[in-house]
């Protein structure tokens, strides 16, 4: 490569990496992989040494990302600077030579500076650039485990790394119906919670401060590294954890930590070696971009070669189509891999891919397939033309520089993914083991492309098997609990098919009015729906509408060859008739507030949401609370009882 070439390739370098980190840092978007941007960040090294040629926004001399718009910004009083990195053990073992050090996580979230006056927190601030980060003072205040008053009287800073647990993240995902909606990766989840302009959501989304540098504590005197961590542990931090080393047990214990990841409950990318000798630390300085005293080591990842035998074109409720890699399985950190996300168009691009071609794979910080190299490079992958759910025709976007592949198909099956997230909840027919990740999955290899179809599985179990997130006990447990959702009754059925307007509720209204028969359930007409209590005309003519419509008609008559339906039908009780209750607080007996207004409303009783005069009684198990209810209740004369006393009534 002659002197211009390399020039070129250096702008290209700078240019790529710095629009990564961009990408990465501000929107959560891997537009490369880690592998490809610690192999082009090494390549960009190599040549800046060699040709002396640095630009001002190279990567080499920069640190983290430029701070966004929003939060205000902070001149950092002693510079936040990143770490140099390496992968080698004996390069580590060499670095620390004679001295003592001390190893610990590298936690993967977002780099936090705290300042403490007389004792309270004053001022919290993200890493940034380096030079510049951003206030965020009052989401520290919000972070549960980060102390807001401290023992010692002195100024005090201290930094260190907010993350959210796996175990939160999860929890935090498991909450959101929506596939589309959920959060990545926790780092990037952690980023955009430190940095909101709402406090309230960094409190809601659990995030936690692990100290690891003690930058100033006025007032006091440490000769070593581990003497700081032990001071802000008395401080009420939690701090990373840590062992001192020496060269003879540092390969041991970086064993250690490595066995110790598949239960870390802490996102990590690495491990971090300090000098402890504070004096003679002091004496080493630091470049423009990295402390000399201290070190990065990052997991080697252990990566493998394979056959590249399709793309899958995995469908989002939104019409995305993305990119999966298929492989001939191989064996990668003890587990079987045999799929990648490839992520978006660009990374497919850039590793030129064919089918049929030698590629390289690996997990990376252990845990997530990625693609790292393409040894062919044949790059004869087609972009469909249509989609692979519903034949309608595709179209690549690009979205500030990310290209991506949607369905332009209103109607496709993936963007309707709501209606069977929908058939399988609780209250319908109570498929556990889908969520609407899963359901997308089963639509994307042809799994399921009608209701009847959650309870054929057995015909897709080899490609249900290797799909990400399921396996055989998954996949077992699925068709287990098809198989008992198969034993359901006319009103569940009735719910799950989604007919407008008709919720759990009025399902259980009609169901009963038509005393159990879905012959007569599905015959309703406009006259006979408008007689039932709660039902108008505008939800009787789209109920008949529905019932009326052929394709509907076709579903359901496939549907009831899958289904055993207990149409078994008691006359409801009397017991309670004329008596409006209405429910508040939590229950005891019942899983819920439904269950126990279905079984008055069984009894004759009405269930109503507010307390008025017309109400007869309200139930709680805090008769004495202060609630607005209970409150109303008293002044009205509205007899308060427990769930006990109701049950009483009930029978029980």
């Amino acid at each position: 490569m002659n002197p211009e070439d390399k020039i070129r390739r250096i702008d290209e370098l700078t240019e790529k990496l710095n629009e990564a980190s961009r990408a990465y840092y501000a929107d959560g978007i891997e537009i490369i992989t880690n592998y490809e941007y610690d192999a082009m960040y090494d390549e960009l090294l190599a040549l800046e040494d060699e040709t002396g040629y640095v630009r001002d926004d190279s990567p080499s001399i920069n640190v983290g990302y430029e701070t966004a718009a929003g939060l205000p910004k902070i001149v950092h009083e002693i510079k936040m600077l990143s770490l140099n990195k390496t992968k080698d053990r004996e390069e580590l073992r060499a670095w620390l030579g004679e001295q003592k050090g001390l190893l610990s996580w590298k936690l993967d979230g977002l780099t936090v500076g705290l300042t403490y006056e007389n004792g309270r927190l004053v001022q919290g601030v993200t890493r940034g650039n380096g030079t510049e980060g951003e206030l965020i003072t009052a989401n520290a205040l919000a972070c549960r485990n980060i102390p807001k008053i401290i023992p010692h009287k002195g100024r005090v800073i201290v930094r260190g790394e907010a993350v959210i647990r796996y175990s939160d993240f999860e929890k935090i995902n498991e909450a959101i119906a929506d596939a589309d909606a959920k959060y990545k990766n926790p780092r990037n989840l952690c980023s955009g919670s430190i940095r909101q302009l709402d406090p309230k959501v960094t409190a809601e989304r659990s995030v936690n401060f692990y100290a690891f540098t003690l930058t100033l504590a006025e007032g006091t005197s440490f000769a070593t590294r581990h003497e700081r961590m032990e001071w802000m542990k008395s401080q009420g931090f939690e701090i990373v954890d840590y062992v001192i080393v020496d060269k003879n047990s540092l390969i041991d214990e970086i064993d250690r930590y490595e066995a110790a990841i598949p239960e870390f409950d802490i996102p990590s990318d690495g491990l971090v070696l300090t000098l402890d000798d504070s004096a003679y630390a002091a004496t080493l300085g630091a470049t423009a971009k990295f402390p000399r005293d201290a070190i990065a080591f990052k997991w080697r990842d252990q990566q493998a070669e394979t056959v590249l035998r399709e793309i899958e074109w995995s469908p989002s409720r939104t019409g995305l189509l993305n990119p999966v890699a298929i492989f001939d399985p191989v064996e990668l950190e003890g587990t079987t891999v045999s799929r990648a996300s490839v992520h978006n168009l660009n990374i497919m691009d850039d590793l030129a891919l064919g089918i049929g071609d030698t590629i390289r794979v690996y997990k990376a910080n252990m845990i997530i397939p990625q693609l790292s190299d393409n040894l062919t490079r044949s790059g004869n992958i087609e972009i469909p033309e249509v989609c692979p759910v519903c034949g309608g025709r595709t179209q690549i976007r690009d979205d500030e520089g990310t290209r991506t592949l949607v369905c332009t198909n209103p109607d496709c099956l993936a963007k309707h993914v709501k209606k069977f997230s929908h058939f399988v909840s609780r209250d319908a027919l109570n498929i556990e083991g889908l969520s609407e990740s899963g359901l997308l999955k089963l639509i994307g290899i042809g799994a399921i492309r009608t209701f009847p179809d959650l309870f054929r599985l057995e015909g897709h179990r080899d490609a249900i098997i290797s799909l990400e997130g399921f396996g055989r006990k998954s996949y077992d447990n699925l068709v287990a609990s098809a198989a008992r959702a198969s034993h359901t009754t006319p009103a569940r059925l009735l719910y799950g098919l989604g007919v407008p307007g008709i919720g759990v509720a009025t399902s259980g209204l009609i169901a009963r009015a038509c005393r159990n028969s879905w012959k007569e359930i599905e015959s309703l007409d406009e006259s006979a729906l408008t007689d039932i209590d709660g039902i108008g005309d505008v939800m009787s003519r789209d109920y008949v509408r529905y019932f009326a419509d052929e394709e509907n008609r076709e579903v359901i008559a496939d549907l009831l060859t899958c289904l055993e339906l207990d149409e078994t039908y008691e006359a409801a009780g009397t017991d309670l008739e004329g008596m409006t209750f209405v429910i508040t607080g939590s229950l005891e007996h019942y899983a819920n507030r439904k269950d126990l207004k279905a079984e008055i409303e069984s009894q004759g009783g009405k269930v109503a949401g507010s307390v008025s005069a017309k109400t007869n009684y309200l139930i709680t198990n805090d008769p004495n609370s202060g609630s607005s209810k209970n409150r109303t209740a008293r002044e009205l004369g509205v007899a308060i009882i427990t769930e006990d006393e109701v049950r009483a009534m009930l029978g029980h």
